[in-house]
This record gives structure tokens, C-alpha cells and sequence, in this order.
């Protein structure tokens, strides 16, 4: 039976204004016409060059961009974990402040019930209770990575956008956090949009993909299907440059 829905992406189309000649300004297609569905249980990856949407699309998704089409969450508005660990926490807060934040906007936590949560979510993503004291600087790349993971995960979404999350960390740290996502996964019953370049990882992680180049979807399916008989030519360009 097939699983409930989670994200529903129709029609949607994005457009930036830019400044040409002259002074005049003229509107930029992004996207053009995406669509798609994510469902529970899922991790769905999407794929494409720099400049081909991807990013934009998670603006979307999020409510950070203006688009035109309909996106409709099944769940709770998904959290995002972004590329780079170091720039997406505060550099001032300490690591126990910080996964405290969402908490007290979220409003429905007394001191106690934020300790508790805090202490859970650092267990789970197999951090130590001595780092809440530190400052992001005091961590490693992979450290900091997993607190920008638990900050994601402190209101217990059912979803997670991955913005390349592990392009930034060396090798060994990246098969340690992508191991750490797909017991999150298993775990907590998890469902992830995973952006990512980098095919190798996508086929690790992933059970569907999605191709996007210049703002379009030019393919999209079973990531074993996918991978092994593509049908576009800029997917099996793709697939050929990453040596699968």
C-alpha cells in the first residue's frame, strides 16, 4: 500500500527580476513548471548543476520565495539543514542556547521540559551532553554538522530538507553523518528532500531522484531505475561524469 503523502509539488514556477541595459528590468525564469510528491518514509533526491534550481525549489518549498503553481505540506513545515555547518549556527550562542532557540518559539516547552528534549535530541544524533557548554568554534566540522541536524529535529518535524549537507565535511566524516541520516530516518520515521551534486552519495542514500537542468524536470524516478537506464541524455551525461 502506498504510503501517505508528505509534499505535493504542482505546477510550480519561479522567476527573479534582473537589471539589463540601461536601468530595465526583466523577469528570469527559475523554475518551470516542477512538479512532484514526496511520501512519508522517503528520501528523495534531487540533482542538477549549479544554477539549475535546486536551491530555489527549497526556498519554495519553505516559504522563502515567491512562486506561482501550488506546494501543499502534508505535515508539519519542514526544517532545513544547510551546506555549511559553521555559517548556519550562531557563532555567540552556546550549543545548549542554541538548540534551546526553536524551542522557546515554539512556546509549549517549560525549562525542564527544553532540558529534556535537548539532552534526547544530542543523544541522537550521538553527540555528548559536555558540548552543550561550547561554542560552535570549539567543534569539528562533523560536530557542528550534527547540532545543525538536532536543531532541525528539536520540534520533531516528519521532514527534512538537506542542502547538501555533507559537501563541505572531508570523506570519513561524510560516511559518518550520511549513516547518522539513515538511522534518523529509520529511527524517528523521517522523510528527506536531499539536494545534493555529488550522484555517488545520492545513490547511497536515496530512493527516488529527481533531475532538474535549467529551472525544468528533464527526469525523475526509482533511484535503481534511474541509474541504471536513464532516459535523458543530460541524466546519463550526469551519471557519465561521476564515473557510476
Amino acid at each position: 500500500m502506498e504510503k501517505e503523502l508528505i509534499l505535493q509539488v504542482n505546477d510550480v514556477c519561479s522567476t527573479y527580476k534582473m537589471t539589463g541595459l540601461a536601468g530595465r528590468k526583466r523577469s528570469v525564469g527559475v523554475l518551470d513548471h516542477v512538479s512532484f510528491e514526496i511520501r512519508a518514509g522517503q528520501v528523495f533526491g534531487l540533482v542538477g548543476e549549479s544554477g539549475s534550481g535546486k536551491s530555489t525549489l527549497a526556498k519554495c518549498i519553505l516559504g522563502m520565495a515567491d512562486y506561482t503553481g501550488e506546494i501543499t505540506h502534508y505535515s508539519k513545515r519542514p526544517q532545513m539543514v544547510f551546506q555549511d555547518p559553521y555559517s548556519s549556527l550562531n557563532p555567540s550562542m552556546t550549543i545548549e542556547r542554541f538548540l534551546e532557540e526553536p524551542l522557546l518559539i515554539y512556546g509549549k516547552y517549560n525549562k525542564e521540559e527544553r532540558r529534556e528534549r535537548i539532552l534526547k535530541t544530542i543523544e541522537e544524533v550521538g553527540l555528548s551532553e559536555e558540548i552543550l557548554s561550547y561554542k560552535p568554534s570549539q567543534l569539528s566540522g562533523g560536530m557542528r554538522q550534527r547540532v545543525a541536524i538536532g536543531a532541525a529535529l528539536i520540534t520533531r518535524p516528519k521532514f527534512l530538507i538537506l542542502d547538501e549537507p555533507v559537501s563541505a565535511l572531508d570523506v570519513t566524516i561524510q560516511a559518518q553523518i550520511l549513516q547518522l541520516l539513515a538511522d534518523l530516518r529509520r529511527d524517528l520515521d523521517l522523510s528527506y528532500l536531499f539536494i545534493s551534486h555529488d550522484l555517488n552519495i545520492v545513490y547511497q542514500l536515496c530512493d527516488y531522484v529527481l533531475v532538474m537542468k535549467s529551472g525544468q524536470v528533464v527526469e525523475q524516478g526509482p533511484v535503481q531505475r534511474l541509474f541504471d537506464s536513464p532516459q535523458h541524455p543530460y541524466t546519463k551525461q550526469l551519471l557519465e561524469s561521476s564515473n557510476i
